[in-house]
């Protein structure tokens, strides 16, 4: 009689992240409920309509820093996710048959039917990389005050567990190991440190421009290349269907397609943001005028709006939608709002 095939180590290595899923899901109710807000409020939209209007409040050009390494952060997480053909804790411990072979106390919630690839972590990715010119900002900004090293690290400590706990809530609700949520970390983490060393003229349209395109054009050219080649690219979509306990739970916006639009949408909207700037004299103004979180409280509400209008039911409508309101954005934010701003202050400060 032969014996059991041993199992690989990635095997071993998704096993064991699965009992760490089942560990988690053990723990208190009110340390669940921690989990859950903390996946569904900081996913990778919320950089974009949380992180990036919020950091107006630290300065205009971290906001931008915050968006712009968001957007850059997103397109290499979805090309990693296309070609590491990483599996999801949901589906991989019913087609490995972990299922069958051991009785696993595990749930699955709204949050957890993610569509596309697992490896690296989105969440903790985009999230890690769009923080750093904030955390960044903070830590020099409390430099200002004082001389303890210890106090200045504060902000980058409050960073790292942020991430850790991001990652935790992504291991109990099932969607991704945690080796994938390590890797998606770091990756955030040193694409936050290194695009920061070279920031983008963020007055340059044609620049940004050129990058709405390239980022678009480019994941079309990787897709049909790996198509063209045999990957079925499409896989994770028919697992997520077959293995999610509750359809409505297959959101369309955890697509890469969707992450796509998002990038492309971003970047467009820096260029046409770039087209009707503020004047170094009315930034000036503004700083003086308005209180620090005056501009980036409009900017979060109007963002909140925008994005709770709704969406058409048609596939390639949706992806124009998604489109659209991602280029808005930063017109609203960067552009639109704080002319109106600086203009209703004008008005008002006229006898």
């Amino acid at each position: 009689m032969e014996p059991p095939p041993q199992p690989s180590a990635m095997d071993a290595l998704h096993e064991a992240g699965i009992h760490a899923a089942v560990a988690l899901q053990a723990g208190p109710p009110w340390l669940e409920q921690f989990w859950l807000f903390l996946t569904s409020h900081l996913d990778p939209k919320a950089v974009y309509t949380v992180c990036f209007p919020l950091a107006r409040g630290l300065d205009e050009h971290v906001s931008l820093m915050v968006l712009w390494i968001a957007l850059v952060a997103e397109w290499f997480n979805v090309v990693f996710k296309w070609f590491l053909f990483g599996e999801r804790p949901y589906w991989w411990v019913h087609e490995s048959g972990l299922s069958s072979r051991e009785q696993l106390p595990l749930r699955q919630f709204p949050a957890t039917c993610e569509t596309g690839p697992g490896s690296p972590s989105g969440h903790c990715m985009i999230l890690g990389a769009a923080l750093w010119p904030i955390v960044t900002a903070l830590s020099k900004g409390v430099a200002r005050y004082t001389h303890s090293r210890m106090l200045r690290l504060i902000p980058f400590l409050a960073y790292i567990l942020l991430l850790v706990a991001m990652g935790l809530s992504r291991v109990f609700v099932l969607a991704h190991f945690p080796h994938q949520v390590v890797s998606g970390s770091l990756a955030g983490m040193a694409l936050g440190w290194g695009l920061q060393r070279r920031p983008p003229d963020f007055l340059k349209c044609r620049f940004f421009l050129g990058t709405a395109l390239g980022l678009l054009l480019s994941a079309l050219a990787l897709h049909g290349l790996a198509t063209a080649a045999g990957l079925d690219l499409e896989w994770s979509l028919l697992r997520a269907s077959a293995r999610c306990s509750e359809p409505s739970w297959l959101r369309p916006e955890t697509r890469p397609w969707a992450s796509l639009c998002r990038v492309s949408g971003s970047a467009l909207g820096l260029a046409l943001a770039a087209l009707r700037p503020l004047s170094r004299r009315g930034a000036q103004e503004l700083r003086a005028l308005e209180p620090p979180l005056g501009s980036a409280t409009l900017g979060l509400l109007a963002l909140d709006v925008l994005h709770k209008l709704p969406k058409s039911d048609d596939t390639a409508l949706w992806y124009l939608n998604v489109g659209a309101r991602y280029t808005l954005g930063p017109v609203l934010v960067g552009s639109l709002l704080p002319q109106l701003i600086l203009a209703l202050r004008r008005l008002r400060a006229t006898p």
